[in-house]
């Protein structure tokens, strides 16, 4: 098996853009905006999401059919490092299949999105 066609389409494209050292540069560079552009967007918009959420979110506006707080009985950690300790307390404040939305009692993040599972095997959360 050859990969000569593949080559020759390079080297033909690197020639135009005055060797390899040079198409190998503009791709890099390219890249690397493009990486950082997209990142910068991500996160600007889901910082937008979080606050929005925790514009509506507040303890008066909190509408569930319960508002009970919950403990956690075992430590634990989610997917994006969020820690819970023996003792922690947290509110949902709305869930949606296997994303839930709470707010964990004292901490001045919130809120945060964690996994049902986990609340399920961390605390008494039902």
């Amino acid at each position: 098996m050859s990969n000569l066609g593949a080559y020759q389409t390079f080297t033909t494209i690197a020639k135009k853009f005055g060797g390899v050292k040079n198409l190998i540069g503009i791709i890099a560079t390219g890249s690397a905006t493009i990486g950082a552009a997209g990142g910068i967007g991500a996160y600007v918009g889901g910082k937008k999401i979080v606050n929005n959420i925790k514009k509506r979110k507040t303890l008066k506006d909190v509408t569930l059919k319960d508002d009970i707080i919950y403990k956690v009985i075992k430590k634990g950690e989610s997917n994006e490092g969020l820690k819970f300790e023996i003792g922690n307390e947290f509110r949902v404040l709305e869930a949606d299949g296997e994303a839930i939305l709470i707010e964990i009692i004292g901490d001045t993040n919130n809120p945060y999105f964690v996994s049902a599972d986990l609340l399920h095997l961390i605390s008494n959360y039902k």
